[in-house]
């Protein structure tokens, strides 16, 4: 069994977590206690860093108890204890404490692991205001006028300038500010970031007042988004003196904007949050962000300040330990109803809006579409329709055609008959038969001597005169071809190049992929737009076998027969995987390998549930399905397909997951090999293993 595999450490993720103990004021013996219970538990998680709140050795409440020496020894007695028991730990440990340096007090962050203390971070910035006396007690950073400090014998790194990064895990590197240095306008941290700092460790104290934690969650949130980091936050819970003040202990953990992890709030009990952060996600997002790189040479001087101090950890790499990170099977499509609607409103409007521009700045008040019953141009044609309507144009200025051909399924042309209707556009019916049939006489095809050689010549053939008829049609009524092929379809090649359904005057499609078209078209349905109260059509398209219908299925070869003959994912895989493939190697340049173990997490039986019915799909798939497909993937995106992605029609861009234009988001060499990412499978076990 190839546990390494199935280890979340092997593809640069890392379990963190925050720790909120309940305290005793001026306790330390108590507060160690449940400082080291929640340690091993943080350990016995797999975790490699755990941190603790601000001053949470003492409890941050003491005020002028903090000048008494009773009260620092113990602290340090406390500290010396944690020490000890670090060395039976195989994590970091961030502990919030006072500590006397050259008869000044900092209120510090003291970085614990492998029986050491690495380095203590002291505060910068100490609010005195409102409720907030910290300038009584405690010496900000920069008066510190060392640059290193002797605990229990041994000279230590001492300032706000250290990185500690872990030497077996060389992503992780982060570095620790306390409190109020997030709340400036320029915080510490930024320049950590800069400095190479993926994880970014706050210890606060923070009491609550109404709104609070919704501010914390901003300003949480983009400190961990302009960062480009993991942003780890510590609050004092119960325990702390309510004299004056009251607490909720919120801890919070981020990953460059995103929310990972949240602790229950006004919690009686000393808890614990964990969160998987993706470091390879964060450095991939730093290095395609060339402005950050520019930022580190505008702020040199800065940077160049910071100390790392290099570290190693025992870390459970030899054992099975899978991600509790919820990795969504549908990375284009949100799981949470709420964002789903909203994220279909803004594809769908910002499609409506790029055909507006294109056709108010080209004069063009036409468009020609083909229609074929299935999934993509369904979509396309309920944008043309919007579009129409806000244009202050009749619909009748789609003129929409649907094409039987020699595979052409009853039920799809009954479909693209009723959508038809339902829209109100132009419709109207080609049979490109008798054109097909005159291209493979001069061609000499074998089907015209009867013999049922359906080849891709054959298959092209009615690509390409459906295309060909689009263009003319459009010349002819002074429109522009709107274009229907997705995403999904770009990415593995499966389009008819060149005068095929590769090419449009316009494709309103480019960039939607085929799991969020389904649920576009779905929401259209739902909510009424577009088509009113003859949405059954739309629902009866989202039934349908995703088919090129270009190849027959009777034995006489006359198609229209109730279903479509072939089936597309048995080609080239299912789309729901597919798209998840395309998504971490578009989005983030994953190692197949890590695609992979993403995947196997995400349709783990556990997740069953978590997924609404429409969204399409009940399937469970195993490793070997996920690498079988995932090959396919490969081989079609890196090998066989960029030279038709290098010569796209205009479409909008419209989300982050990225687009395939030349123009955008991806600029590839037609002639590519796909060796070095198809050697990565066979890192990827055939079997579960767990």
């Amino acid at each position: 069994m190839n546990s390494r595999f199935f280890n979340l450490y092997s593809h640069h993720f890392a379990r963190v977590a925050v720790a909120i103990p309940r305290v005793r004021i001026a306790d330390p013996a108590y507060n160690v206690e449940q400082t080291i219970l929640l340690a091993r538990q943080a350990n016995d998680k797999g975790a490699a860093l755990v941190a603790f709140p601000e001053l949470g050795l003492s409890a941050y409440t003491c005020d002028d108890l903090f000048h008494q020496r009773a009260l620092l020894d113990a602290c340090l007695d406390g500290l010396n204890a944690i020490i000890a028991e670090s060395r039976t730990l195989s994590l970091a440990m961030v502990i919030g404490m006072p500590l006397r340096v050259n008869h000044m007090l900092f209120n510090c962050g003291v970085v614990v692991a492998g029986g050491k203390v690495l380095g203590v971070v002291p505060k910068s910035f100490l609010p005195n205001y409102g409720e907030f006396y910290e300038s009584r007690q405690f010496t900000p950073a920069d008066c510190a006028a060392v640059d290193q400090v002797d605990l229990f014998g041994a000279p230590v790194p001492f300032g706000p300038n250290l990185l500690f990064e872990v030497a077996n895990l060389p992503l992780l590197r982060f570095h620790v500010e306390i409190c109020e240095d997030v709340w400036v306008p320029v915080p510490p941290s930024s320049f950590a970031a800069l400095a190479g700092a993926t994880v970014l460790v706050n210890l606060s104290a923070s009491n609550v007042v109404v709104g609070k934690s919704g501010y914390r969650h901003q300003l949480v949130g983009q400190q961990s988004a302009r960062c480009m980091a993991a942003y780890l936050y510590t609050s004092a819970g119960r325990g702390e003196s309510t004299t004056d003040m009251a607490w909720d202990g919120q801890s919070l953990i981020y990953e460059k904007g995103e929310l990972l992890a949240e602790s229950e709030r006004f919690s009686d009990d000393s808890h614990i949050i964990y969160a998987d952060v993706d470091l390879d996600r964060l450095s991939t997002e730093r290095m395609k962000a060339t402005t950050f790189a520019q930022s580190v040479r505008r702020h040199a001087g800065e940077v160049a300040n910071f100390r790392v101090i290099g570290f190693e950890l025992d870390l459970p790499l030899d054992r099975t330990l899978p991600l509790e990170r919820a990795i969504e099977r549908f990375p284009y499509v949100p799981a949470d109803r709420a964002r789903r609607d909203e994220r279909c409103t803004e594809v769908y409007n910002i499609q409506v809006q790029a055909l507006i521009q294109r056709l108010s700045s080209s004069g063009i008040q036409k468009v020609v579409i083909g229609v074929s019953g299935g999934l993509d141009s369904t979509h396309a044609l309920l944008v043309c329709a919007r579009a129409m309507d806000r244009l202050g144009l009749p619909r009748t200025n789609i003129l929409a055609y649907t094409m039987p051909g020699f595979a052409t399924s009853g039920r799809t042309l009954k479909q693209a008959r009723d959508l038809m209707a339902a829209v109100g556009c132009s419709a109207q019916e080609i049979d490109i038969r008798p054109s097909c049939i005159q291209m493979l006489k001069d061609l000499g095809h074998p089907y015209i001597e009867g013999k049922a050689e359906y080849d891709i010549t054959f298959e092209n053939v009615q690509a390409g005169e459906r295309t060909n008829h689009l263009f003319r049609l459009a010349n002819f009524h002074n429109g522009i071809v709107i274009g229907t092929g997705d995403l999904s379809e770009l990415a593995l090649g499966w389009c008819t190049y060149g005068v095929g359904d590769h090419m449009s005057h316009y494709n309103v499609n480019a960039s939607v992929p085929k799991t969020l078209i389904s649920y576009l078209v779905r929401w259209v349905a739902e909510t009424g737009a577009v088509v009113g109260g003859d949405a059954q059509v739309l629902i009866d398209i989202l039934d349908t076998e995703i088919s090129p219908e270009l190849v027959p299925g009777g034995p006489q070869g006359g198609g229209h027969d109730d279903k479509p003959a072939q089936s597309t994912q048995d080609r080239i895989g299912p789309y729901e995987l597919q798209d998840f493939n395309l998504f971490y190697t578009l989005r983030y340049g994953y190692k197949p390998s890590k695609t992979a173990f993403l995947a196997y997490s995400a349709w783990q039986d556990r997740e069953l549930g978590r997924w609404p019915e429409e969204l399409g799909t009940r399937n469970q798939y195993d490793l070997g399905a996920i690498k079988r497909n995932l090959s396919i993937f490969l081989f079609r995106f890196f090998k066989t397909s960029q030279f038709k992605r290098s010569c796209v029609p205009n479409g909008p861009k419209v989300g982050n997951g990225g687009s395939l234009s030349p123009r955008g988001d991806w600029r590839a060499p037609s002639d590519s090999e796909a060796t070095v990412w198809l050697d990565d499978l066979a890192n990827i076990p055939d079997q579960p293993g767990i």
